[in-house]
């Protein structure tokens, strides 16, 4: 390429002197063939040049039994303080012990007149909908 430009400079100074717009033409050209390269190297994101990205750490496991047992670990939403005690299961409403905390109900197994039903039948058709037009543009 080095070579190249040498004899584009060459064959450009013979035509300086005979017409002034071809020159700044051809002169415009070599300018534009010396200055392309290579695409920038992308910076690493961050705060400095060279700088390590810190990773992120996940909050601590509890994995002592009698805290697990007595206070409700991970309840505590501010940075400093204690996680609140349990209390006996007499003061808590008796709704919080019928929670249903396993795998969601299948439609079959729900009643037809009831609201979870048509809640569950309006989701199941929409995870169906979403299922057929994946990947269709609209």
């Amino acid at each position: 390429m080095s070579g190249y430009s040498l004899f584009r400079v060459v064959a450009l100074t013979k035509y300086i002197s005979t017409n002034a717009t071809t020159a700044l033409c051809r002169t415009n050209m070599l300018n534009r063939v010396q200055t392309c390269g290579y695409a920038k190297k992308v910076a690493a994101k961050g705060k400095g040049k060279g700088m390590a990205k810190e990773e992120l750490k996940g909050p601590e496991v509890c994995k002592d039994a009698v805290r697990l047992t007595t206070h409700a670990v991970g309840v505590n939403i501010f940075k400093q303080g204690e996680d609140p005690k349990l209390k006996p299961p007499e003061e808590y409403p008796e709704w919080l012990f019928q929670l249903q905390l396993g795998a969601p109900k299948k439609l079959h197994e729900l009643e037809s007149d009831t609201w979870e039903y048509w809640k569950r039948l309006r989701k199941e058709n929409i995870w169906r909908h979403n299922r057929l037009y994946k990947g269709k543009k609209f």
